[in-house]
C-alpha cells in the first residue's frame, strides 16, 4: 500500500459521510422529499416546454419543441445549480470546517456529487418519457448525451469552486453573481441554434462554454449539426482553470472561512 493510499481512503470517507449529511439535510429523511427534488424541476421545464411549444410550435430541429427545449435546459440546469450549491457549501457546513479531518474541497466535491446524481436522475424524469411521447422514436447517441452531461459537471463544478472563492474573498459576491449569470440562459442556445444566428454573432457564441454543453446534448438527439461546434478541450480547459484558482483562493483563505 502507497503512503498516500490511507490519505486518500480517508478523503473518500469524509466525502462520503458529507454526502449523507447533505442528502439528510436537504432531502429530508423520507422519500417525500427525493420525489419532491426530481418533481420540482421536472414539472418547471415541463410547464415550460408547454408553454414554448404554443408559442413556436416549429422547433429549429426536430418535430417537437418541448424535446428541443428540454434537451437545451437540462445541462444548463445542471451547470447553473452546481454553481449555486457549491457557492454556498462553505457557508452552510462552516461549523465541519472546524475539525481537521473535513477539509473545504471535500465539502465542495461532496455537495457537487449529489448535485450531479440529482440532475442525472432529473435528465432522465425529463427525457425518457418525452422520448417515448414521440411519434418516432429518435436515434440517441447516448456517447454524446453522456458527455454533455458530463462537461456540464465539470463546468459547473469549476465555476461554483470558483463562487465559492469569490464569496470568500467578497461576501456580496453573491449579489453581484446572480445578475452577471442572468443572460448565460439567453446567449447558450438553449432557444435557439447556431444556424440562425448570423455568422458574426456564432463566432462569439463559441467563447460561451455552456453553449458548448448544449451544443453536445442536441448532438445526442438531432444527429450532427454542420454548424454547430463542440470543443471538449476548450470546456475541461475552463473547468479545470476555474476549479484551480478557485482551490488556491481557498486554500490561502482556509483561516477565514468560520466568518463567510
Amino acid at each position: 500500500m502507497t503512503p498516500t493510499a490511507p490519505l486518500y481512503a480517508s478523503t473518500a470517507r469524509v466525502v462520503a459521510a458529507l454526502i449523507l449529511r447533505e442528502t439528510c439535510a436537504r432531502f429530508g429523511r423520507s422519500w417525500g422529499g427525493y420525489t419532491w427534488a426530481l418533481a420540482e424541476p421536472v414539472g418547471g421545464i415541463a410547464i415550460l416546454s408547454l408553454a414554448f411549444a404554443l408559442i413556436a410550435p416549429k422547433p429549429p430541429l426536430g418535430s417537437s419543441f418541448t424535446l428541443f427545449y428540454a434537451t437545451g435546459v437540462i445541462p444548463f440546469l445542471m451547470y447553473n445549480s452546481l454553481t449555486s450549491a457549491l457557492m454556498a457549501a462553505l457557508p452552510s457546513n462552516r461549523g465541519l470546517l472546524s475539525y481537521r479531518s473535513v477539509r473545504p474541497l471535500d465539502v465542495l466535491i461532496a455537495r457537487a456529487l449529489l448535485e450531479l446524481l440529482t440532475h442525472v436522475a432529473v435528465a432522465a424524469a425529463v427525457l425518457v418519457p418525452i422520448v417515448l411521447s414521440q411519434p418516432r422514436l429518435p436515434e440517441i447517441a447516448a456517447d454524446r448525451v453522456a458527455l454533455s452531461l458530463a462537461l456540464a459537471a465539470a463546468l459547473g463544478t469549476g465555476m461554483g469552486t470558483m463562487n465559492a472563492a469569490l464569496l470568500c474573498v467578497l461576501p456580496s459576491w453573491r449579489q453581484i453573481w446572480s445578475v452577471v449569470n442572468r443572460p448565460v440562459f439567453l446567449v447558450s442556445g438553449i432557444l435557439f441554434t447556431t444556424r440562425q444566428i448570423p455568422a458574426g454573432l456564432s463566432e462569439w457564441l463559441w467563447f460561451n462554454p455552456v453553449a458548448h454543453v448544449v451544443e453536445a446534448m442536441r448532438e445526442g438527439f438531432f444527429g450532427p449539426d454542420p454548424a454547430a461546434f463542440v470543443s471538449v478541450t476548450y470546456v475541461l480547459g475552463i473547468a479545470g482553470a476555474l476549479f484551480l484558482a478557485g482551490a488556491i483562493v481557498i486554500r490561502g483563505q482556509s483561516g477565514k472561512l468560520h466568518k463567510i
